[in-house]
């Protein structure tokens, strides 16, 4: 069976009822000023304001509650992740009465650890990349006797990713075009699996940081690209390469790939904040950049932007407030 056809709309229906308990539906929401500038109506799949405040909790709770319905009966979990993920983890974990272990970067965001460890799961600091991490989870579950569970590349994780697209669908089903953040490729494998199969004609975006363009490399290229480390803000999307898993979907059903700069990402959070009152992690604010670049020219609307995730550094958030109001040379486009 290749890749492409490992999930399937059974799959990712199926998720969804496995992890119905578990994960709140998201609310889409309308974004006039965005919509504005955009020159199309623009909708915020709001995956910031899930439980443990990004869309991973969907692929973490299907991939373990499907371990255990196979009758597995493992000593705990163990994975390696950038945060979002391992604090996905670690909540399911804890909630199905399971061991947890997180391998993080050495330089994971405060707040991301913070809450991986509020969660009850063992953090440690390893590398900086994805590879190393997830190398030592393996080793480590080897070790220990307990089940690792990838961050992307994994057909149960993709599944439970792709229940955003049916949710999508149900609450706009005229959406013409959808963005979604990219960094191993899980979420918009799942998305673009669901959507496709239902929705053919729904154009699917996926949206990476110029610093973090693996997926776009490798894509041009017709096979994986591994960049090493990545220094962008979006630390979330900071993967190495694509999975072996979800760069055969995403070659399959994903459009186009595009590609924004820190400086966007940067804009578009205090934006999302400061116009439409949602605080948005630097990973999540990629969609609605690319969007309100790319307008009409993504088919005229509706679009929906994938707020991925809202575990943001309040501190990275206050600096940029404060470097926002400095006055500073005349921008380029208050120019006459």
């Amino acid at each position: 069976m290749n890749h492409e056809d490992a999930v399937t709309l059974s799959d990712i229906e199926q998720a969804r009822r496995r992890i119905g308990e578990q994960v709140t539906t998201t609310p889409l929401l309308y974004a006039p000023r965005i919509s504005e500038k955009a020159g199309a109506p623009v909708y915020l799949k709001c995956e910031n304001l899930q439980r443990t405040g990004s869309f991973k909790l969907r692929g973490a709770t299907n991939k373990i509650k499907s371990l255990l319905e196979s009758g597995s009966s493992p000593l705990g979990v163990i994975t390696g992740s950038s945060g979002n993920h391992g604090q996905a983890v670690a909540f399911a974990a804890k909630s199905l009465g399971l061991g947890c272990t997180v391998i993080v970067p050495e330089n994971v965001a405060p707040v991301k650890e913070q809450a991986i460890l509020r969660h009850g799961a063992e953090v440690i600091r390893h590398g900086k990349t994805s590879n190393e991490r997830i190398d030592l989870a393996q080793n480590l579950a080897r070790e220990r006797g307990f089940i690792f569970i990838p961050p992307y590349d994994d057909p149960h994780v993709v599944a439970g990713q792709g229940t955003i697209g049916l949710e999508i669908l149900e609450q706009l089903p005229e959406v013409q075009a959808v963005f979604v953040p990219v960094g191993g490729g899980g979420l918009i494998s799942g998305i673009a699996t669901a959507i496709k199969n239902r929705s053919p004609r729904t154009r699917i975006y996926g949206v990476e940081p110029e610093l973090a363009n693996d997926t776009y490399l490798s894509r041009r290229a017709g096979h994986i690209v591994d960049i090493g480390v990545s220094t962008t803000v979006a630390d979330g999307l900071r993967s190495s390469h694509p999975g072996t898993f979800t760069f055969p979907i995403v070659q399959k059903y994903v459009d186009e790939l595009v590609l924004v700069g820190d400086a966007e990402i940067h804009r578009t959070l205090l934006e999302l904040l400061g116009e439409e009152k949602l605080l948005v992690e630097p990973s999540g604010c990629v969609s609605v950049a690319a969007a309100t670049q790319a307008g009409t020219s993504a088919g005229g609307g509706p679009i929906v932007c994938v707020l991925s995730g809202g575990n943001v550094d309040l501190d990275l958030v206050r600096r940029w407030i404060e470097e926002d109001q400095k006055p500073g040379p005349q921008k380029e486009g208050d120019r006459t």
